[in-house]
């Protein structure tokens, strides 16, 4: 399949990486096998137009430690990762960058890929209730605004994360671990198919 042979390449390319370097070791090479070949491809991740690089660079921490393998930067031209820890989970993960929504969008709908944003609306559900029948992106707008109309209009649906506080806010970093987490752990559950 395309996903099978995604995989090769990304753990031929990770050990033909880390082959040039000082202390690679058989052990350190296994271990990125093992980890490249636990990848997730029906949970997606989508980042629009989020300002501060830190919150991109730990979204895309989360998903290389979820395992989820594609993460979509919408708008990408000024997204940056920063320049601490969490540099370098991009290099594990297949990263697709687009230009706008509608870019992002077409390919996702190509790929039959369902969209569901993350939004605070009442007609959202929690990560718990998103369809897994087929692979999923969750999406995630920009700092204070959320989620852009055009993704709202295009998506299937609203995940929302329940807010009990005061602030009934949550910075978009910490919303995408919450929800990704949740629906890649029921992704697992689907069995190994869907690795």
């Amino acid at each position: 399949s395309a996903w099978a042979s995604e995989r090769r390449y990304l753990a031929c390319r990770g050990v033909r990486a880390m082959a040039g370097a000082s202390g690679t070791n058989e052990r350190r090479v296994g271990r990125m096998r093992a980890v490249l070949g636990q990848r997730l491809a029906h949970v997606h991740c989508a980042v629009e137009a989020v300002y501060h690089r830190h919150n991109v660079s730990a979204i895309l921490r989360t998903c290389d430690a979820l395992g989820e393998h594609r993460v979509h930067l919408v708008g990408s031209r000024s997204m940056k990762v920063s320049k601490g820890p969490a540099r370098g989970a991009e290099r594990w993960l297949a990263v697709h960058h687009h230009e706008d929504t509608a870019e992002a969008v077409e390919w996702l709908r190509r790929a039959g890929v369902a969209l569901w944003v993350a939004d605070l609306a009442p007609d959202g559900g929690a990560p718990e209730a998103v369809p897994l029948d087929r692979p999923v992106c969750l999406w995630f707008g920009a700092e204070l605004v959320g989620v852009s109309p055009e993704a709202r209009a295009a998506a299937d649906g609203v995940v929302t994360l329940p807010m009990r506080g005061m602030a009934k806010s949550i910075n978009v970093s910490v919303a995408a671990a919450l929800a990704l987490s949740a629906v890649a752990e029921r992704a697992r559950g689907l069995g190994p198919a869907e690795l």
